[in-house]
């Protein structure tokens, strides 16, 4: 079927969509190049061309992925063979960005579509949490089609707030608590980030925040600003996104060095380049700049025994695979007042109070895991005041795999 590829209400191209894989087959007829997605309009001969397979793989990275906890079950119950079928059935919009498609001769505009002022239907979302039955009459229209992620999740209408409400894996369930002791230490640190609360439903527990993109900022993540440019002999990953986003006009320095250090606080293992990066204007596609911290949760040993807290190795993305070597690229902790935590056990106590809470991370795990934490934040003062200056040198002896960025997508959680 034929659409209009739109980012809010400008005419990008038009494209052709097979509805039973959901695949473009084809664009043409580009209108407004500039506006295409981050990383699908390349060099070439000296001008610039629409690269078909990065336009595909960017739409189709849209959808649920395959790995995602319980999509089997939900496709089965849809009746739908895979998730990419999905896209079409509700435009394509998304809540973290304004991307959509308009079938062709149809004069629909973004105010009346779009999920950030429109109401959407809860169909989708009972489906992926496993709380509904086979229908014939689902309502596809809801941003739970274009949601990334691993983890079991959903957005709801909350008080008039578009609100994510994610999961945790077993056998803890541990990252929706993670998310509000991230949140807490974050407060006390005073870096900017989304805060989680939790939420509990058929006494499972869940985290819920707002969603921070809004009608007039969309989220790039890392993942799509690799995409600019190759990267050069003399770079890394990390000097990479530094100096692609230095040629945007941003610093995101400052903002690495907190989500570096905070991360080896947290023990995170999933900072991926898909879930950080920068605001965008959508209509003057003007660069605002770093995006608040989000999707912490994996972290705090979340799936680990507790005997095993410091028998296994963290491993930990996006520079280095060790928080210890990530460590290294932070220019200054000039901003760092460790002492704010201190008390941060507080915040342990205070998930535990809730009886629920020890069904998934019962009392002793609880205070091994406030233990370990405040031994990383004690570490981490020695390794400051033993640590020498960052240089460009030392940025350049760490890094990932060079395709490790091309694995992450765009969403917010």
């Amino acid at each position: 079927m034929k659409y209009t590829l739109m980012h809010k209400n400008t005419c990008v191209a038009d494209v052709e969509i097979d509805e039973d894989t959901g695949v473009i087959l084809n664009n043409d007829n580009v209108m407004a190049q500039e506006h295409f997605p981050i990383g699908v309009v390349h060099p070439l001969r000296h001008k610039e061309t629409v690269d078909k397979a990065a336009l595909n793989k960017w739409w189709t990275g849209r959808s649920i992925p395959v790995s995602r906890m319980g999509i089997n079950d939900a496709l089965e119950t849809l009746g739908i063979h895979n998730s990419q079928m999905l896209l079409t059935k509700c435009l394509g919009l998304s809540l973290s960005d304004h991307y959509w498609v308009r079938p062709v001769g149809n004069d629909m505009t973004w105010e009346n579509v779009n999920f950030f002022d429109n109401d959407f239907s809860d169909d989708i979302g009972d489906v992926l949490f496993g709380t509904t039955v086979k229908s014939l009459s689902f309502d596809y229209s809801s941003p739970d089609n274009t949601s990334d992620g691993n983890l079991q999740k959903r957005w709801k209408i909350i008080g008039g707030k578009r609100c994510l409400l994610k999961s945790g894996s077993k056998p803890y369930r541990q990252q929706p608590f993670n998310e509000v002791i991230a949140s807490a230490i974050l407060d006390k640190l005073g870096i900017d980030h989304i805060p989680y609360t939790l939420m509990w439903i058929d006494d499972k527990p869940y985290s819920v925040c707002e969603n921070f993109v809004t009608k007039n900022t969309e989220l790039i993540s890392a993942a799509r600003l690799l995409q600019i440019r190759p990267k050069e002999n003399n770079e890394n990953e990390y000097l990479h996104v530094v100096n692609i986003c230095k040629e945007l006009g941003i610093d995101i320095v400052p903002m690495l060095d907190r989500m570096i250090v905070f991360d080896y606080i947290i023990a995170n293992e999933d900072r991926h380049f898909g879930n950080f990066g920068l605001l965008r204007d959508p209509d003057t596609l003007e660069w605002l700049g770093a995006a608040p911290l989000f999707d912490n949760g994996t972290s705090l040993w979340y799936d680990r025994q507790t005997f095993q807290f410091l028998a296994d190795e963290i491993k930990c993305k996006p520079f280095n695979n060790t928080h210890g070597e990530q460590l290294k690229l932070v220019t200054s902790f000039d901003w760092l007042d460790l002492s704010k935590l201190e008390g941060i056990e507080d915040v342990f106590s205070s998930v535990m109070s809730d009886p629920r809470t020890q069904k998934y991370v019962d009392a002793q795990r609880m205070e091994m895991l406030s233990h370990e934490l405040r031994q990383r934040i004690d570490r981490l003062a020695q390794i400051i005041q033993s640590q020498t200056p960052v240089n460009e040198m030392d940025m350049n002896d760490n890094d990932v795999d060079e395709d490790e960025a091309e694995s992450y997508g765009m969403e917010m959680t």
